[in-house]
């Protein structure tokens, strides 16, 4: 089987890499083709993973290339983790955000609109070319800002197109150990957006493990979720929100985090990621040890001014573990490949699993996965603060798709000003043109 993994030269790749390595079963992945439009950064991740694999008997082959429409065809899965504009392009995100004063994140807020703008005519190139040169191809896409991006190549691939993320399956896995039940036994009720969802139940052998954590202030606060926002709000809330929701139920001090930070988080990724690349240009270099190095650096410093903002301290050692998103991945693919039923969070289309939104929106929900796809399991309704929120964020997502399908800068103004964390019309207009004026893939917005 040929898995064809789009951003090939990315720091990440290395991780899914990894967890091909372990699988041993009939009908796996076999070859891998690495694409980036740098070759320089493929050369330096290809060195990665012959590394990853010079002890595994049988390992897949990898080959690398620029060219997109060879790196498609014969596809039996592609996995798109593609960055537009680099990490320079997420700082840039950021910085004009922040010199309006609301958030730049690079999938929250201003910043993931910018973001979103200058990659959904990129992704739906892609879409169109995986339609016509590989049309039984699965696309996975981990491509932030991650549902937008999935919801756009879904006009054009149906339901071949599935988004993942590795945040709820933390969120879910954390809280089984905190209970004390076995992760891969546990029924995560989850429900939302990317990056915008709550965990509202925590299932094992039917019975609700949930309620014993809420009522339990000690326990609540002794994880990275409990100590973001707070055992009394989340107490309030009756549910876990994803740590994405902290930009939103503490905006102001965040921003003020961000503000006074030396560095924004994308300055940093791109500093240390410059780092690693350039290492790699001495061809002595131990290409593994420097990238675990630097990832190891990079988990450490995750989400570091959000947990500023709340006073929680350093990562503890038991949060550094995501949820794993190559293990999705791979969960996934077998998934469909060997028509092996499981369960995993996904972004799909919504079809009728929320009944405020219509059927082609892109949300964030447990999905059943066997042969045919991936397939939304039926959801109690949202309460009504997670429906506001959610129908707010879907808008401001649809005007992003009709400002990169027509070209309208007005519409993309209206994006911004619609967003529940950009607090004024005025701050839209001077948002877009500062965007404009920092990032040449815009010029297409007049």
């Amino acid at each position: 089987m040929r898995l064809v993994i789009l951003g090939g030269g990315g720091f990440r790749v290395p991780l899914v890499y990894g967890a091909l390595l372990g699988d041993r079963e009939e009908g796996r992945v076999t070859e891998v083709v690495l694409h980036d439009l740098d070759g320089a950064r493929l050369g330096a991740i290809a060195r990665v993973l012959a590394e990853q694999a010079a002890d595994v008997p049988a390992a897949p082959t990898v080959r690398v290339t620029t060219d997109l429409d060879e790196a498609l065809r014969g596809a039996d899965f592609v996995f798109s983790a593609i960055r537009v504009g680099g990490q320079e392009g997420r700082a840039a995100d950021e910085r004009v955000a922040l010199a309006e004063g609301v958030l730049g994140q690079e999938t929250v807020g201003a910043g993931g609109i910018a973001y979103g703008l200058r990659t959904v005519p990129v992704a739906v190139d892609i879409a169109r070319r995986v339609a016509r040169l590989a049309p039984d191809a699965w696309v996975i896409n981990f491509t932030n800002p991650a549902g937008l991006v999935t919801e756009a190549m879904s006009r054009h691939l149906g339901d071949r197109v599935i988004g993942i993320c590795d945040s709820p399956v933390g969120l879910g896995r954390r809280i089984a150990r905190l209970l004390g039940a076995e992760p891969d036994r546990a029924w995560i009720d989850y429900v939302g957006l990317n990056h915008l969802g709550w965990l509202r139940g925590l299932h094992v052998d039917g019975h609700d493990l949930l309620p014993r954590l809420l009522a339990d202030r000690v326990l609540l606060e002794s994880f990275e979720q409990g100590r973001l926002f707070g055992a009394d709000w989340i107490q309030s809330l009756g549910v876990i929100p994803n740590e994405y929701l902290h930009y939103y139920y503490f905006n102001r001090e965040t921003v003020r985090a961000y503000q006074r930070a030396e560095r924004t988080r994308g300055a940093f990724l791109r500093d240390q990621q410059a780092r690693f690349y350039d290492e790699m240009a001495d061809p002595h270099a131990g290409a593994l040890k420097a990238w675990e190095a630097s990832r190891a650096e990079r988990e450490a410093t995750y989400m570091a001014e959000n947990r500023e903002a709340a006073g929680a301290g350093e990562r503890a050692e038991e949060d550094l573990e995501s949820g794993g998103y190559e293990k999705v991945a791979l969960d996934l693919m077998r998934g469909i490949a060997r028509d092996e039923r499981t369960m995993l969070i996904l972004n799909v289309r919504n079809r009728t699993t929320l009944a405020a939104l219509d059927a082609d929106a892109v949300i964030e929900v447990p999905c059943l996965v066997n042969a045919s796809g991936a397939h939304p399991v039926s959801s109690e309704p949202l309460p009504g603060h997670a429906t506001g929120l959610v129908c707010a964020v879907k808008a401001v997502e649809r005007e992003v798709l009709a400002a990169a399908e027509s070209g309208s800068r007005a519409t993309a103004v209206k994006a911004f000003a619609l967003h529940p964390l950009v607090d004024s019309v005025s701050v839209a207009h001077r948002l877009m043109d500062g965007y404009a004026q920092v990032h040449p893939g815009l010029a297409y917005l007049a």
